[in-house]
């Protein structure tokens, strides 16, 4: 996927992130928000914000860090028409969390063309997405998979 590069209002966006006490409460920062918003990245250090009683990343705080990004850049690709909300997650550790991981988050053309044909037919689909958190040489820490709900709103 190529990426697009930050926009003044996204790199706003970037900025209300990690400065949102929620957010900002997990030690994560969000390092980059495409100008189409189908691609986030995000990075979570090991620091003693994040550290847990045996010295690796506390899991609490892997999940948080990845958490809302897929809801909110359907949210903000899709549109108002759209209703979309985080339906359920799971969470796979997959080796201690000893070094900085981060994740990256994608939404292709296609997936949301499909998103919206589905739409176009059914009244509600439910998406799920893989988040894998890797360190600097691609090693996969923990896996997040994230159920997203999606319907068209009712317009009155």
């Amino acid at each position: 996927m190529k990426r697009t590069g930050e926009s003044l209002h996204t790199r706003w966006w970037r900025l209300v992130f990690n400065w949102f006490p929620a957010f900002r409460g997990t030690g994560a920062r969000v390092t980059y928000i495409a100008r189409d918003w189908r691609e986030i990245h995000v990075t979570l250090p090991l620091s003693w914000r994040t550290r847990n009683y045996v010295g690796t990343i506390y899991g609490g705080s892997m999940y948080s860090a990845v958490d809302p990004m897929y809801m909110i850049m359907l949210i903000r690709i899709l549109g108002e028409e759209y209703v979309v909300w985080d339906k359920a997650a799971s969470i796979r550790f997959r080796r201690p969390g000893r070094s900085r991981l981060f994740a990256t988050f994608q939404l292709t053309d296609q997936e949301i063309d499909e998103i919206r044909a589905l739409l176009d037919s059914a009244t509600k689909t439910d998406r799920t997405y893989t988040i894998d958190l890797v360190d600097r040489q691609g090693e996969v820490y923990a896996s997040v998979d994230k159920v997203i709900h999606i319907r068209r709103r009712e317009t009155p």
